[in-house]
């Protein structure tokens, strides 16, 4: 991302709910400062850390904010000088209502003495549980609406089922309409996935590929090397499929299988995303697999099973891994499995979207011992190693005929220079009112609606060692229909 790449932005004030935690520290300071350093945010731009701590003010938070962008690898003396003029710290105590009327006052107080429009970003970095009381503090405060735009921002998870994600969709719109509102999926962030879009719809050369006609199915998986880091608490909650099939699996389903959408715009866009998750079939249980890690190998390395990680419960029956085969019941897509896996302690880290095309009907070259031609198969890496890589079959040199599969491949890292960080991407948009890459009301509902069956009756855990490609339910979920995870 560059200066070219976007306008810069109308000045604002970004006030970071949960201000000290552990999400603005790694991921949305060091964001807004590179956002800073490329000529992007406005100058007048201020960021206001609102968090529980009494003792702090705005000296200390600055600290820590330098301390956070040091963490981050960025310029120490620039970092400094930006911190001194455009970070500010405000407590919100116990979230009283007066404590959000103070932050109201500050914010007001801070915008007239900065010459600053009441443009304000108010971003929810805080853990689910929190967000019904502030989001009722903030809007009993009027921050719900200031002179000029108000933008809420929200984390995931939201909700963890069907009831909580309506209840909580039903309190934002109490206070916020849903012009105002931006769900944060950072995978809907990376440049990747973005390019999906772009990949599809500039390209006629795919689209009018990407059919039942031509597709045989469609494999999507998101795989972790690393365990639950600490935080049993939440996984115990959530498990993989709240934490990552609800969101982010769903949401690249979402772009894979949409249909071309009329403008490049927004709520086209949504349509064409909430139309594909109303077109689902119901899940079938039989084709559902359900899995746990047990101690095992990670690079070499001993690491301990799931029901020994420090806060789990030694019976506990959250899975790790979940693999599922649905469809999609509509004109584009009927009979096409797509496959859906992510795990925790898996062989490697990747996000992948896998492709495969039907092979010819009749084999031609018979004749020279060749019953079966490979499958075209289309490999989409989201991360690591970011790109694009098509196998074909070309002929082998040599008398007769032999055919050999040869890989056409793009790289990002090899054409453009290292790609923006999601939250860069995602704070431009909310900065310049782009709901394109945010997930609406409706969107949520419908997914969790759609796993809610497997949410109220999960099939039985089936165990498998870390450092492998999970439970053996996962690959026959597969060979039932001839096919094979990629990688298996």
């Amino acid at each position: 991302m560059t200066a070219d790449a976007y306008a810069k932005t109308a000045p604002a004030t970004i006030v970071v709910l949960g201000g000290t935690g552990d999400l603005m520290h790694r991921k949305l300071l060091p964001a807004l400062f590179r956002l800073a350093e490329q000529g992007l945010l406005h100058e007048r731009t201020h960021i206001v850390g609102a968090a529980r701590a009494k003792d702090q003010d705005d000296q200390g938070f600055r600290t820590w904010a330098r301390e956070a962008l040091r963490d981050a690898g960025l310029d120490a003396a620039r970092s400094t000088r930006w911190c001194e003029e455009c970070v500010h710290y405000q407590t919100v105590g116990a979230g009283q209502p007066d404590d959000y009327r103070a932050l109201a006052s500050r914010l007001e107080a801070l915008e007239k003495a900065a010459g600053l429009p009441a443009n304000r970003v108010l971003y929810l970095a805080l853990p689910p549980q929190a967000f019904p009381g502030t989001i009722t503090g903030l809007g009993q405060a009027g921050l719900n609406h200031s002179a000029g735009w108000t933008r809420l921002v929200i984390e995931k998870p939201f909700g963890r089922d069907l009831a909580t994600g309506r209840d909580l969709n039903q309190l934002v719109h109490g206070y916020f309409d849903e012009s105002q509102v931006y769900r944060i999926d950072h995978y809907l962030g990376k440049e990747t996935v973005q390019n999906l879009l772009v990949f599809r719809f500039s390209n006629p050369i795919f689209e009018t590929l990407w059919n039942r006609d031509r597709v045989e199915s469609v494999q999507i998986t998101v795989a972790e090397h690393v365990g639950i880091e600490g935080r049993a608490g939440y996984y115990e909650q959530a498990g993989v499929l709240r934490d990552m099939i609800q969101n982010h699996l769903t949401q690249l389903l979402t772009l894979v299988a949409m249909e071309v959408p009329s403008a490049f715009e927004a709520d086209a866009i949504r349509n064409e995303k909430v139309k594909v998750l109303r077109a689902l079939a119901p899940i079938v249980h039989e084709r559902v697999a359900w899995g746990q890690y047990v101690a095992g190998l990670i690079d070499g390395q001993a690491v301990p099973g799931y029901r020994q990680e420090p806060g789990v419960a030694p019976d506990s029956e959250t899975e790790t891994f979940v693999a599922m085969r649905l469809e999609i019941s509509n004109w584009r897509w009927h009979g096409v499995p797509f496959y859906l896996r992510a795990g925790k302690r898996l062989a490697r880290r990747m996000t992948q979207i896998v492709v495969t095309f039907r092979r010819p009907p009749v084999s031609v070259f018979r004749t020279y011992g060749i019953e079966s031609i490979h499958r075209n198969v289309l490999v989409i890496t989201i991360q690591p190693d970011e790109g694009f890589e098509l196998g074909f079959e070309v002929k082998a040199p040599g008398q007769g005929i032999a055919l050999q599969t040869q890989r056409l491949q793009f790289r990002y890292a090899e054409s453009f220079s290292p790609l923006p960080e999601a939250y860069e991407t995602l704070l431009m948009d909310v900065l310049n009112g782009d709901q394109t890459l945010f997930v609406r009301a409706d969107e949520v509902e419908a997914a969790w609606s759609f796993y809610a069956p497997v949410l109220e009756q999960p099939p039985p855990v089936e165990f498998y060692a870390a450092g492998t490609w999970g439970p053996p339910a996962a690959a026959r979920l597969l060979q039932q229909d001839g096919q094979r995870w990629h990688p298996a």
